[in-house]
């Protein structure tokens, strides 16, 4: 039977090639590094709104002990 764990059967799935077959492909620009940072700062401020937004809502949500501004006038409405 022949062995199946050959080195050259298997190729690694980051092999490191280029789109024109060159070895350990070119680098990303500066240019690419600060785009990818900017788009990671803006995800993350969008995510850190969301959780602030859903933190202040589960605050307001959990006190119900106040008075509800509109109690007081129900029944003086009927007295006019």
């Amino acid at each position: 039977m022949e062995d199946d764990t050959e080195p050259e059967r298997f190729k690694p799935a980051n092999d490191n090639i280029g789109p024109h077959g060159e070895r350990d492909a070119e680098k990303p620009s500066a240019e690419t590094w600060r785009k990818i940072d900017r788009v990671a700062l803006t995800l993350a401020r969008i995510i850190g709104r969301r959780m602030a937004r859903e933190d202040y809502a589960a605050l307001t949500a959990a006190n119900d002990n106040r008075p509800v501004a509109s109690e007081g006038s129900e029944g003086e409405a009927d007295k006019e």
